[in-house]
């Protein structure tokens, strides 16, 4: 995918703002091309500095960009040039993906092991076994705790299981 259609995208797009918030999105959504400091970036964007190294930072964590430090001889002070680095945009996305699919199956399993109780009145849900404790009442107004049919959520959770690894090319039968 070239790099203007990556930021074309609503899904990168999605991904980014997710990463970097409102304030950072304009550093993440306009990458110049070569090296660029923070305070050409901020002038440029005509941003905060703080927001603009903030968004940097998290881009860097996320290993979507890099520095290098040169020291001024005359001051000794740093400066920071940075440079994006997208193209590891899709490889990002599918890690969150898999761990995404990963804590759907988790909790897909959870719910199909458990038997629930709800208060219609406070709408809380309890295991079988808190509801035990508490007599099937509901501790925080005293109503009745009436059985929850979860299987909706578990036949959501399995179709939405079976397009991630679908997505993901993962063989069902693994």
């Amino acid at each position: 995918m070239a790099f203007e259609d990556l930021l074309e995208d609503p899904v990168i797009q999605k991904y980014l703002h997710e990463l970097v918030g409102p304030k950072g999105m304009p550093v993440a959504a306009a990458p110049p091309d070569g090296e660029v400091t923070d305070e050409e970036l901020a002038e440029t964007l005509d941003l905060e500095l703080n927001d603009v190294r903030r968004a940097l930072f998290i881009l860097y964590e996320n290993d979507l960009a890099s520095y290098r430090r040169l020291r001024d001889e005359d001051s000794g002070w740093l400066t920071y040039l940075w440079t994006f680095e997208y193209e590891n945009i899709p490889e990002n996305l599918a890690e969150e993906m898999e761990r995404l699919l990963d804590a759907l199956e988790n909790r897909e399993e959870y719910e199909r092991n458990h038997e629930f109780y709800l208060c219609e009145v406070c709408s809380i849900r309890f295991e079988f076994g808190e509801a035990m404790d508490f007599g099937f009442e509901c501790p925080e107004c005293g109503s009745p705790l009436e059985s929850m049919d979860n299987d909706r959520l578990v036949v959501a959770m399995e179709r939405r299981i079976d397009e991630l690894r679908t997505e993901l090319n993962i063989d069902i039968e693994a």
